[in-house]
């Protein structure tokens, strides 16, 4: 038997990381995988990237890693409010400010994707899609177009992030499979736990749970209060309708 843990936009939120890692190795994972956006949100940058570095995790460049890693400028975007759009520049403003360099240049070199064969299938990680890593494939993306994209990487299962809401979604051809595994550090679920995905293989066959996992937010809320990083994020993880 093999176990794979999947985790996903952590958001400089070390609590909820440390909660989920603690729960990885009860679960027995024998190798960790993250998909990226891995800073911006909470005050943690640093640590977070200290403690996947230290746990030796392969990770994929996110949509934030990569603005943080080659100071790309911020640009607002039509889905969020004007107060969502001046936390948002504020938060990322302040991890560019603060990211240590051997951090920064961590982000810069990570992969776009990762791909593995488990079982005898082909597994693609993305952050995004195989395009981007700043799209968005919901639970209800068009299924031509997923599978599109899975043949074009031959790949029979597609893990990938970035919306934190987390969805298994099997395909109409045989066999084929998307996966989003939520958020770690800024789930947007109605319950805001940290959400992973843990692969267990037995044989031939795959078996994909979303597991969540609470953490103490408490301590999150607070350490964003005190920090520059905007209120807005510590009434997000309080369960404000401010999302």
């Amino acid at each position: 038997m093999l176990k794979l843990a999947i985790i996903s936009d952590i958001h400089a939120n070390l609590p909820a990381l440390i909660s989920v890692s603690e729960d990885i190795e009860q679960f027995g994972a024998h190798q960790v995988y993250c998909l990226g956006d891995l800073t911006d949100a909470a005050p943690w940058h640093n640590e977070v990237i200290d403690l996947i570095r230290q746990k030796n995790i392969p990770v994929i460049m996110g949509n934030h890693d990569e603005r943080i890693a080659f100071d790309h400028p911020v640009y607002p975007l039509s889905k969020h409010t004007p107060e969502e759009q001046a936390a948002r520049l504020r938060a990322i403003n302040y991890t560019k400010e603060t990211i240590m360099p051997q951090h920064a240049a961590f982000l810069a070199e990570l992969p776009r994707s990762i791909q593995m064969d488990v079982a005898g299938l082909k597994v693609l990680l993305v952050h995004g899609s195989t395009r981007s890593n700043d799209e968005y494939l919901y639970h209800n993306h068009d299924e031509n177009d997923l599978l599109g994209m899975m043949d074009e990487h031959h790949a029979d299962i597609m893990v990938t992030g970035h919306t934190h809401l987390s969805y298994i979604r099997p395909l109409k051809a045989a066999g084929k499979m998307v996966i989003n595994t939520g958020s770690v550090g800024r789930s947007k679920e109605k319950d805001r736990l940290a959400a992973y995905l843990q692969l267990t293989v037995t044989g031939s066959e795959i078996m994909p749970v979303i597991r969540k996992v609470p953490y103490p937010v408490e301590e999150t809320i607070a350490g964003i209060r005190n920090s520059p990083i905007p209120d807005f994020y510590a009434h997000f993880l309080a369960g404000s309708d401010k999302v």
